[in-house]
């Protein structure tokens, strides 16, 4: 069985779902502080990784073999104002969940970290072997416990995979759950509920950079490439591969406008916007190396264009207007 913190939020609940289709058994973790219950498929514990003693209960009670660790904070802006609740959860928390996961003898765990811990890039596209110097924090909060756990492997023989994912976009292809964040901070999500008069127009932050039409370059991946390579992960560390790092991205950049662009066209209709200043922090462009990823794993993105991950995103948000609630 494999426990699923974080399983009831955005990345997480694609993720469960795609462990349950590939035949792994799952017990959810949340607090629903931020995810769904609706989300959520099998079996789903409610409990806080800030108290030792729920999560020691659920590895009690569950034969887990394998941890998937997606519970964080993870809004960049959030962060600057208020560290110190991101170090408490992102950091204390974690050190909970390692804590429970060494007294259960468990020995495999996934982590979701990010690419905010390589901070401003020195080269794109960015390796793993890139410099990690994170410029907020919560690019600081990750790559904390990406440094535990290169402890906790020395001293007490834990394997691990550590995921850094780029810009996760779309939706279920099956368009069962989706993306629901509040508040919403993501382009794409923000992008079509502009489209849909459900929001105020888009502010597009920054048009004087130093990339094709001004405005910033991201790389996108889909959530449910994202969630078959845990899977991956976890088939590697149970054949026994060593710790290693990963970079999960398409390795091809888009601009803010270009995303615009090609949502226009698949939902036949224009995305209000507003040009507005750079964010303090925000670089030109980032693009993903995953070659060590599509190597070492055999990962390969399913949902490589642009189009196919704003039309899962769309179809999701054309069937659930008002998200989980709806």
């Amino acid at each position: 069985m494999i426990l699923v913190t974080g399983g009831a939020g955005y990345i997480g609940s694609h993720c469960v779902k795609r462990l349950q289709d590939a035949g792994y058994e799952t017990v959810t973790f949340d607090n629903l502080s931020e995810g769904h219950r609706a989300a959520v498929r099998g079996t789903f514990v409610e409990g806080d990784l800030a108290s030792l003693d729920d999560i020691r209960g659920v590895f009690a009670k569950h034969p887990i073999e394998g941890v998937l660790h997606f519970a964080a904070h993870c809004y960049v802006g959030e962060s600057v104002e208020n560290p110190e609740k991101y170090f408490r959860n992102n950091v204390a928390n974690t050190l909970n969940l390692l804590q429970a996961t060494r007294e259960a003898g468990v020995g495999k765990f996934i982590f979701s970290s990010t690419a905010a811990t390589y901070g401003v890039p020195e080269s794109v596209p960015i390796t793993e072997t890139h410099p990690q110097a994170p410029i907020n924090p919560y690019g600081q909060s990750k790559l904390m416990v990406e440094q535990m756990l290169g402890a906790y492997a020395h001293a007490y023989g834990l394997r691990y995979v550590i995921f850094r994912y780029f810009n996760a976009a779309g939706a279920d292809p099956d368009g069962e759950i989706g993306e629901d964040h509040d508040p919403e901070t993501h382009l794409i999500p923000l992008a079509i509920a502009a489209a849909m008069d459900r929001r105020p127009p888009l502010k597009v932050f920054g048009t004087d950079y130093d990339t094709p039409d001004g405005t910033c370059v991201r790389d996108y991946i889909h959530v449910f490439d994202l969630a078959d390579a845990h899977i991956r992960g976890l088939e590697y560390l149970a054949k026994g591969g060593e710790s290693a790092r990963f970079n999960l991205g398409n390795e091809t950049g888009h601009s803010i406008r270009q995303v615009l662009e090609r949502l226009a066209v698949i939902a036949g209709r224009e995305v209000p916007a507003d040009d507005a200043p750079r964010r303090p922090g925000d670089p030109g462009t980032l693009v993903a190396s995953s070659q060590r990823a599509r190597e070492v794993l055999g990962w390969e993105p399913r949902f490589g264009d642009l189009d196919s991950i704003l039309r899962t995103a769309w179809d999701w948000f054309e069937a659930h207007p008002e998200g989980y609630a709806g």
